[in-house]
């Protein structure tokens, strides 16, 4: 259960509002559909984010239920490879999500990290499965094809109120997020996490959907919560060891 601070705060994300006061805008993450022009030499496969450093290898395990019960697991492994993207030498990212043992999701997602420590996502390539036969590609984008846009998964110091683009591929991929806390608890059945990172994030493909992730430092994301649209949890049940 959450602290019921936590809740509380819960609430006024659902809102748009939070608790803490407002910071002034870091202009030089993207936001919307602006193009970026991204150096490859600036980038890394290091990641060292605060709130989600991982590294070839590492594990993170989650569990799923919505408002009628159903149970999804959900396996993000980091791969021990890389592979190019508009230049930039990214790490491979494979996420499974299955119900009773089927996958209904499979996704290779692509990360690098900037030399001030933002963590910036570079695309995906994601496959729907209905009844075990794959069933749609919706959502794939990679950056620098059919104008898609690199975005920020994590900002190097984040602050609330700041605003930025997750990714960008205009009628695919529009998730945006907004810095609500940097000072939230977090609990799950791997523990319970302090100074954790809030964020609300949104896209415009599905205006009713809204939500709430939690990221634990040097653990990484902890807890979704969905207070609109889907209505699901999801929490960590697995993490690396270290």
């Amino acid at each position: 259960m959450l602290a019921l601070a936590t809740l509380g705060a819960l609430v006024l994300s659902a809102c748009g509002g939070g608790s803490e006061p407002a910071a002034q805008q870091t202009t030089s993450l993207p936001r919307g559909s602006e193009p970026v022009t991204l150096d490859p030499a600036d980038f890394t496969v290091n990641i060292t984010n605060k709130y989600w450093p991982m590294k070839k290898g590492d594990r993170w395990l989650y569990e799923e239920r919505d408002e009628k019960g159903t149970l999804t697991r959900d396996e993000v492994t980091v791969l021990d490879r890389t592979e190019k993207i508009n230049g930039i030498e990214a790490l491979v990212v494979h996420d499974v999500a299955s119900q009773d043992g089927v996958p209904i999701e499979d996704t290779t997602d692509w990360y690098a990290q900037d030399s001030e420590g933002n963590l910036w996502y570079l695309g995906e390539q994601t496959t729907e499965y209905q009844n075990g036969q794959p069933s749609s590609t919706e959502g794939s984008w990679e950056y620098g094809v059919d104008g898609a846009q690199a975005g920020i998964l994590l900002p190097a110091e984040p602050k609330p109120e700041l605003e930025y683009r997750q990714e960008y591929l205009k009628g695919e991929a529009e998730d945006t997020a907004i810095v609500l806390s940097t000072s939230e608890q977090a609990q799950t059945p791997t523990g319970t996490y302090h100074d954790a990172l809030l964020t609300r994030d949104t896209t415009p493909l599905e205006p009713e959907l809204v939500e709430l992730k939690w990221y634990a430092p040097g653990v990484g994301p902890v807890l979704t919560l969905t207070p609109s649209g889907e209505q699901t949890r999801e929490q960590l049940v697995e993490a690396p060891s270290g």
